[in-house]
């Protein structure tokens, strides 16, 4: 059974770059069709997705967010990552990583992110 863990600060400033780290357990990210993504969700609203990274290292984005939006991986730690640039309040949300092995979709509990100065 694959496990997600989220990690990272819980509050950000306006300007700055937010950081959020997923480590895997129970299945390696890059088992081929294998697909890793963030999501978020914005108090009192729904489901955003943010982007995916492929098992091969391709990345995929959201249109919305691509302009400020990277994911990276490290495959000798069995992680990857989210970083948002230029934050501003809207960007406050429950983020999620989330694992698509095709048969079956796996998510992290989610940690709260809050921008705020």
């Amino acid at each position: 059974q694959v496990q997600l863990q989220e990690s990272g600060p819980d509050l950000v400033k306006p300007s700055q770059t937010l950081s959020l780290t997923c480590t895997v357990s129970g299945g390696s990210i890059t088992t081929s069709y294998y697909y890793w993504s963030w999501i978020r969700q914005p108090p009192g609203k729904g489901l955003e997705w943010m982007g995916a990274l492929a098992y091969e290292g391709s990345n995929y984005y959201s249109p919305s967010l691509k302009s400020r939006t990277s994911i990276s991986r490290d495959t000798s730690k069995n992680q990857f990552s989210l970083q948002l640039s230029s934050v501003t309040p809207e960007d406050t949300a429950v983020y999620y990583c989330n694992a698509d092995l095709g048969y079956r979709i796996y998510w992290g509990q989610g940690t709260q992110v809050t921008v705020s100065s």
